[in-house]
């Protein structure tokens, strides 16, 4: 099979003339640490800051009937790439170095290097929404690494979000409000409410395996996507 990606939603192969001549090999990413040494003891003292944010090249190439133009317009982009060799993953990603474009159009083969975000979300898994007057949502971390899921809650009011059991966030809702958990970010549209939020993002984290979402307060829906994630 042909290898592809599908950036934003667009699949490579929809590009006419555009080859995916090698996809970037599956890594993991680096752990940042920090090291100590202590006056009287042997060796030092790790701490793992978290991890890093990467880079992964890839090689494309033309062949047949070409638009470099879309070509160009095509990697001149950043958001969320999947690549053929991993197409359950989702990657966020920027490119922030300039891809030869020249030398792609004369020798018909470039690099793109994409500089990616440590951890990965499902590119199957769709959302997930509560059953109608309940309050309770039990979900699934199918990953590696705790999740910072998004989670959507529909109703008005005060209503306070717990994670197995345990209190989480406060939120004010009026009609409905987005919690991004990863960005830290609470909105409604394209309009940021982080006002109507109080307490701990981390808080609404997911554990490996399952996990059971409450919530009092009038929430008459809760949906929640990007529940599993990778490193």
């Amino acid at each position: 099979m042909r290898n592809y990606i599908i950036q934003n939603g667009i699949n490579s192969q929809l590009i006419d003339g555009l080859l995916i001549s090698e996809l970037p090999p599956i890594t993991k990413p680096l752990m940042r640490t920090q090291t100590e040494e202590i006056d009287g003891r042997d060796g030092d003292i790790t701490i793992p800051l978290g991890y890093s944010a990467y880079d992964k090249e890839m090689i494309i190439g033309l062949y047949g009937y070409y638009d470099i133009d879309k070509v160009v317009q095509y990697f001149s982009s950043s958001g969320e790439v999947t690549f053929s060799n991993e197409p359950d993953k989702v990657y966020k990603y920027n490119i922030f170095q300039p891809v030869d474009f020249e030398r792609l159009a004369h020798f018909r083969t470039a690099t793109v290097t994409y500089h990616v975000q440590p951890f990965k979300t499902s590119a199957i898994e769709g959302v997930v929404s509560s059953v109608a007057r309940e309050n309770t949502l039990e979900i699934v971390n199918h990953g590696n690494v705790k999740s910072k899921p998004e989670i959507t809650l529909y109703g008005y009011g005060l209503c306070l979000l717990q994670v197995n059991g345990v209190n989480a966030l406060h939120a004010r809702i009026n009609e409905y409000l987005t919690i991004d958990v990863e960005e830290m970010e609470a909105y409604k549209g394209s309009v940021l409410y982080n006002r109507a939020v109080s307490g701990d993002y981390d808080d609404l984290t997911l554990p490996v395996g399952r996990s059971v979402l409450s919530w009092t307060g009038n929430i008459t829906k809760l949906e929640i996507k990007n529940y599993s994630r990778w490193i």
